[in-house]
């Protein structure tokens, strides 16, 4: 049963409260390495909780290695690691000439690895399993059947079921204030079959697509399958998409459209501001320049203030938003979204072609957990379980990676993204780590011209466990082994 410890008015668990106290601390100098803590009564009093919840605390600051346990003396900061929370550096300009996918060996041996149930899942980006809602689901899917009877094993209408386009038109509305007309939104087998969709809908094969570097490698898949060529954008770890060098390109190149993630890109983990993004909207509409933005994680910022996607942030850009609940609800639902802007009548004749309708009974759940509350009530819960996994993570490969290793700082999502030090091969070390039951994504894969060689996407977006430290642990030594530092 919850007690009072647990929850305050929707906020995270009130240990995790005094995490953020104390790293808040740290971070200001406040608290610097080799300082001591108050005293476990003197924080319960101070924070206004009790001694047990600063405990809890303690252990979780101490597993992230921010602090440490001193026998009869209390509890200290650490001394970080040397590449403790740095951005990655600057990446080289990418390759001006489009580029036609790379890696296609590679990413089949990635997707091989990521679904054997041996492997300790550190190369799958799945957030709902930190803190899966499995029961809420499974509430929601007996009142759709008790509802729908034998009419949720019928065909969907071909867009969807009215019952959750009108659901997430609300859903916008309410998180957003965006006004989204339900009969404009297109359900789709997953985000893939809407990116498809809306390239399909404003691109012929041959055209040049810019895509951010690094990527999502699934859209690389995409825009290969599809016969077009991608053209690769600096993306900055700390603000996102570079818009000096894309205004290049636009004057190099004829690009037709952009596939873009401004909310919350992955895999850096980084969400670009409102000014930004009105720049990025003024140049698109400058050039005539469809955006397609992969909206997927823009739910999962770790404090919560959901970003606007760009379709809502002006009227001037042409703007086609993809949406799905694989990565804030369960991936095994298979439902995503398109909102179609001016490209209904296109994307209505695609996906009547390609799939007909997307599975009725995950549409009915899905509606009803959106109209229902409980979506609301599971992200706010993950949330917070996904910022501290990252704190976990970052921590450790800080302590177990050599000191060239440099880490992305996300603002959200499931991933790190990790440069390694210099002549080390993401690759190499994918085979190597396969071995060892444990799966990672190659940086390669996320450029399609086969760019950073030396990055790995790791992924926090699992139940924690010893298991997941032990990996993390094994990789950081694999790593200076290989460069020598071990």
């Amino acid at each position: 049963m919850a007690t009072s410890d647990q929850f305050t008015d929707g906020s995270p668990f009130l240990y995790q409260q005094v995490v953020q106290r104390v790293l808040a601390q740290i971070e200001s100098g406040t608290l610097r390495p080799g300082d001591r803590l108050p005293s476990l009564r003197r924080m319960s009093q101070a924070a206004g909780v009790s001694v047990p919840t600063v405990r809890q605390a303690y252990v979780e600051l101490e597993r992230q290695r921010r602090i440490e346990a001193r026998p009869q003396s209390g509890f200290y900061v650490r001394h970080l690691a040397r590449n403790a929370l740095v951005q990655p550096s600057a990446n080289p300009t990418p390759k001006p000439e489009p580029c036609v996918r790379h890696c296609r060996d590679l990413m089949a041996r990635v997707y091989d690895s990521i679904h054997r149930q041996d492997m300790v899942p550190l190369g799958i980006a799945n957030p709902t399993m930190a803190r899966p809602a499995t029961k809420a689901l499974q509430r929601t899917l007996k009142r759709a059947v008790t509802r729908a009877q034998s009419h949720a094993l019928d065909y969907a209408p071909m867009l969807g079921h009215p019952a959750l386009r009108r659901a997430l038109a609300h859903h916008y509305f309410d998180t957003l204030g965006a006004h989204v007309d339900p009969n404009d939104i297109c359900i789709t087998n997953g985000a893939q079959e809407a990116l498809m969709l809306a390239l399909k809908a404003v691109t012929s094969p041959g055209d040049l697509v810019a895509v951010e570097s690094p990527t999502y490698h699934g859209v690389l898949e995409l825009i290969d399958s599809l016969g077009l060529l991608a053209v690769e954008v600096d993306t900055c770890a700390g603000s996102g998409v570079m818009l000096d060098h894309l205004t290049q390109l636009f004057t190099e190149h004829e690009i037709r459209a952009c596939v873009f993630s401004t909310t919350l890109q992955s895999p850096l983990g980084v969400s670009m501001a409102a000014g930004e993004r009105a720049e990025l909207l003024a140049l698109l509409a400058e050039h005539a320049v469809t955006l397609i933005e992969d909206d997927v994680y823009g739910e999962l910022r770790f404090d919560g203030q959901r970003p606007r996607p760009a379709q809502f942030s002006s009227p001037v850009a042409r703007v086609l938003t993809c949406g799905s609940f694989s990565k804030t609800v369960a991936p095994g639902y298979r439902i995503g979204w398109v909102v179609m802007g001016d490209c209904g009548d296109h994307i209505s004749r695609t996906k009547r072609a390609f799939s007909c309708s997307s599975g009725l009974l995950a549409q009915l759940t899905l509606a009803e957990f959106l109209s229902s509350g409980d979506y609301q009530r599971h992200l706010t819960a993950l949330r917070p379980v996904l910022c501290h996994h990252a704190q976990r993570m970052t921590a450790l490969v800080s302590e177990h990676f050599p000191a060239q290793t440099r880490i992305s700082q996300p603002v959200g999502g499931c991933v790190l993204w990790l440069e390694l030090p210099a002549g080390i091969s993401g690759e190499a070390l994918f085979d190597q780590a396969l071995n060892e039951g444990i799966s990672l994504l190659p940086g390669q894969v996320c450029s399609p011209s086969g760019r950073y060689e030396n990055f790995i996407r790791l992924s926090y977006g699992h139940p924690w466990s010893e298991q997941s430290e032990a990996a993390v642990r094994w990789l950081g030594e694999a790593v200076s082994a290989l460069s020598g530092a071990g």
